[in-house]
């Protein structure tokens, strides 16, 4: 299954999704780093502007990352409704502090 990946790797959610999707084999993982150049940030700035998907985020003063499309093009923020992801024991309150300025993590 291929699956385009858009985030930054300041950001902890994106880290982590990024790690376990590129552990499974059965993943063919495209990652675009959104703070890596401008025409990439522009590209998921064009899906954050116009997919209705982004309404609730944008409402709520988030980023919109991770954000995942498909190889069908369905577009999702939670790619583990699609994939079984690896679990891991980690503090997500460190993630949250880092990740948004209410210290409530949901970049």
């Amino acid at each position: 299954m291929k699956i385009t990946m858009y985030g930054a790797e300041i950001c902890p959610d994106c880290v982590k999704a990024k790690k376990s999707l590129s552990a499974l084999n059965h993943i063919e993982l495209e990652y675009k780093n959104i703070i890596g150049n401008t025409a990439t940030l522009k590209e998921f700035l064009a899906y954050r502007d116009n997919d209705t998907i982004f309404r609730e985020i944008k409402d709520s003063g988030r980023i919109g990352i991770p954000f995942f499309i498909l190889e069908n093009g369905e577009k999702t923020f939670d790619i583990g409704e699609f994939v079984d992801l690896p679990t891991e024991n980690e503090d997500s309150e460190s993630y949250a502090s880092s990740c948004s300025i209410d210290k409530k993590g949901q970049c």
